[in-house]
């Protein structure tokens, strides 16, 4: 049974077009799968957005290794204009003639004022002042970039490993997805869409198409547990009497989309992720994610989001 064919709304494509894929169109933590080529070395605006939001080790290897190699540049800078125009530095040996103005550089640019060693001579302060007003400048950058991390707004969804064709009211089929908030706070007025896409062969040409599945539940105001998304496989659907196989063929990926108000930072915050048409479940259901404790109060295990079992489908 080949996929149901619908009238194409052109508000569902990705930003794809056309244009046959084989690739996921979003991956799984979210981002774009779309390599960017032809962008200037060094941009501002990119930058600040790549050091915005790359993951925190990443961040922090770039900090320490800008201020260890910031420090090591002008301690070469003071041994080369000669240590004996250092304060205080009475080391024996290159090598500690090397810290001490390592040390003496990692003073200087955090301002933190000088221990036993000093500049001495005009060109060693000149190098120590435009240090010391290069240190004020990074650090401000860096905690600005630090605050702009915290104070971002952004959802953390939990979505499960893989969506299922589970049964459905009574004597039907759906597909389905559960997510869940993975902070503590407040998130309202949750909007939701799946967007479906595949290839299909139109003259000879592989051409991709795009439809935004109907769901069962679009909205829900306050998200206190999971959501399960369903679409009813119905004979409304694209998907009515689908295969692994028509599947498969069409390379089919299923973009999950969703939108809500976060309480905490009063804004809109998204949050989306896909799956491909391996990581679609056949005879299988969601098993519970909550439970009740003893005292009654009711525990939401996000451990257990993927959690399904095996059933016979109607």
């Amino acid at each position: 049974m080949s996929i149901k064919k619908q009238a194409v709304n052109p508000q569902d494509d990705l930003g794809f077009g056309t244009q046959a894929v084989s690739q996921r169109v979003i991956n799984r933590d979210g981002s774009i799968n779309v390599n960017r080529r032809g962008l200037p070395l060094f941009s501002t605006i990119d930058n600040y957005n790549t050091l915005i939001t790359m993951s925190w080790k990443k961040f922090w290897l770039i900090v320490i290794g800008s201020y260890l190699s910031t420090n090591l540049i002008f301690a070469c800078f003071y041994l080369i204009l000669g240590v004996e125009n250092l304060n205080g530095a009475d080391g024996n040996s290159p090598v500690t003639h090397f810290f001490d103005a390592f040390f003496f550089s990692a003073q200087t640019i955090s301002t933190v004022g000088y221990g036993h060693i000093s500049p001495k001579g005009f060109a060693t302060n000149l190098v120590a002042a435009l240090e010391s007003m290069m240190g004020l400048l990074v650090f401000a950058l860096a905690t600005g970039l630090l605050y702009g991390r915290f104070s971002r707004p952004s959802a953390k969804m939990a979505y499960s490993d893989v969506m299922l064709v589970a049964p459905y009211l009574n004597d039907s089929r759906g597909l389905m997805v559960r997510v869940a908030n993975r902070r503590r706070n407040m998130l309202v007025d949750l909007s939701a869409e799946i967007i479906f896409s595949y290839n299909e062969m139109v003259n000879g040409k592989p051409v991709r198409r795009f439809y935004n599945l109907n769901l069962e539940r679009r909205q829900v105001s306050i998200m206190t547990l999971s959501w399960t998304l369903v679409h009813p496989l119905d004979e409304s659907s694209p998907l009515y009497q689908m295969t692994h196989e028509d599947l498969a063929n069409g390379q089919a990926n299923f973009a999950v989309l969703i939108k809500a108000f976060d309480d905490t930072f009063s804004q809109t915050v998204h949050s989306r992720t896909s799956y491909q048409y391996n990581e679609v479940v056949w005879d299988a259901k969601f098993a519970p994610a909550f439970y009740t404790e003893p005292d009654g109060r009711v525990t939401l295990d996000l451990t257990k989001i993927s959690n399904h079992q095996m059933i016979q489908l109607p």
